[in-house]
């Protein structure tokens, strides 16, 4: 990149906005490690951390506490002292740096803006929706906002998830699925202990859990653009007479386990009640925000689900009491009315979505000047595809841009998006310049 486009590139963990906040599905979107026969440098425009006292509280008025905030600044394009200021919002896991996705290469193209310093968020997932809600709260903070993949609508019940997991996998991979499901049931029932073994899941001790696991490790197919791991050898296996589930458990191992990093740990009552702060904390911060706040239970559609029946509500709200005692119940009208959901009152913020994402469906799907939305339809075109690649490792949510070729509808949307961003940051230099 160019040194006189002028911008500058952060990026941090922000876990709240207002008063509630922070987002994932389990393993699915925690972590933020490079996969290990990859340098860092590979994957990171810079990994120099930066510290900064953050108050804890910010709504309490006797509260002084802080804690040392982290954050990554990338320099190399910054024109001093106006040039726009790219706040890029790390994921809920651990932020490693400042990543060399497509994020980071699209802001090069024409973005010669001059300001005081105009602001502009980006966030993929959860940290998607905080940048639709800070742009919402705060709008004279920021000229626009990003909203990658964003899970602005908080959903108590959301079998709408695995219904597009259903269309996104097609007949015969569902149908696929499906069985496999019910001979795990029915494994469980005859040797728990041997079927778990085949997951390397044998200290989840509730069928439930191990059941949850299962249908996350399919999900991760298709909420990332890999769906072809998983339906390929299912569907031959199923069109063989072959066993499906020691199949389905090979494709958990060989690639959720070692390929994509998905651990058996966040599925553990166990680990997940451990109050003592440490790195796999997210996990357990994660469940306290669903329990509260968001819910997003992925309970099994009725008929043909690929999801187990017993990962229904009851199980989702047994799991609430049982991490966090009795009386933990997720207040969905109370998020959605305090932002919106899908019909957040802002202007100047871009919803992007993959076909494929069951995400989607917690985000806003519709499009109007303001809020311009963009639904990227193609086959492997999942979570984040827009910023992240596809299709990425699902487990790597920096995404690295040069590892696939995108699909044209990517790249059309991409340039929409920075055609958005010019125009945005043009309007906020002027209001800027008049205000003066």
């Amino acid at each position: 990149m160019s040194s006189d486009h002028g911008f500058i590139l952060i990026t941090t963990v922000i876990t709240s906005v207002t008063a509630f906040l922070s987002y994932s599905t389990n393993a699915l979107l925690h972590s933020g490690s490079v996969s290990h026969d990859v340098s860092p440098r590979d994957y990171y425009l810079t990994t120099d951390a930066h510290w900064f006292n953050q108050t804890l509280d910010h709504y309490s008025p006797h509260d002084h506490r802080k804690f040392r905030q982290r954050y990554y600044e990338y320099l190399d394009n910054f024109r001093a002292p106006d040039g726009p200021v790219f706040m890029i919002i790390c994921g809920e896991g651990p932020c490693s740096g400042i990543a060399k996705d497509y994020m980071s290469e699209a802001l090069n193209v024409k973005l010669n803006r001059s300001s005081d310093n105009p602001w502009f968020f980006f966030g993929v997932s959860y940290p998607g929706a905080l940048s639709a809600w800070f742009r919402l709260k705060f709008p004279h903070l920021t000229c626009g906002s990003l909203a990658s993949s964003a899970v602005v609508r908080a959903v108590y019940d959301f079998s709408a998830f695995d219904q597009q997991i259903g269309e996104s996998a097609g007949q015969e991979c569902k149908d696929a699925l499906e069985e496999t499901n019910k001979l795990l049931e029915l494994g469980l029932k005859v040797n728990r202990k041997a079927v778990k073994a085949l997951f390397n899941a044998t200290e989840l001790h509730v069928d439930a859990d191990f059941l949850y696991l299962t249908a996350d490790a399919a999900v991760m197919a298709f909420q990332y653009g890999n769906s072809d791991k998983l339906c390929v050898p299912l569907v031959k296996a199923k069109k063989n007479g072959s066993d499906l589930v020691e199949t389905y458990s090979k494709y958990v191992r060989d690639h959720c386990m070692k390929v994509w990093g998905l651990h058996v740990r966040p599925y553990n009552r166990k680990h997940l009640r451990n109050t003592v702060v440490t790195a796999d904390s997210t996990y357990r911060i994660w469940w306290f925000q669903v329990c509260t706040e968001l819910a997003y239970f992925q309970v099994a559609p009725a008929n043909n689900s690929v999801r187990s029946q017993q990962i229904n509500t009851e199980y989702h709200l047994d799991l609430c009491k049982s991490l966090f005692g009795k009386g933990t119940y997720p207040d969905v009208d109370a998020t959605n009315l305090y932002y919106g959901g899908h019909k957040i009152a802002a202007t100047k913020i871009i919803f992007t979505n993959g076909s494929q994402d069951p995400w989607r469906h917690a985000s806003k799907q519709t499009s109007s000047p303001e809020l311009p939305s963009y639904i990227m339809d193609c086959h492997n075109c999942g979570h984040g595809t827009d910023l992240r690649g596809c299709p990425q490792s699902p487990m790597v949510i920096e995404g690295k841009s040069n590892n696939c070729s995108s699909p044209d509808v990517v790249n059309k949307v991409r340039q929409q998006m920075v055609e958005h961003i010019d125009l945005w940051l043009s309007e906020c230099r002027g209001s800027t310049r008049s205000s003066k």
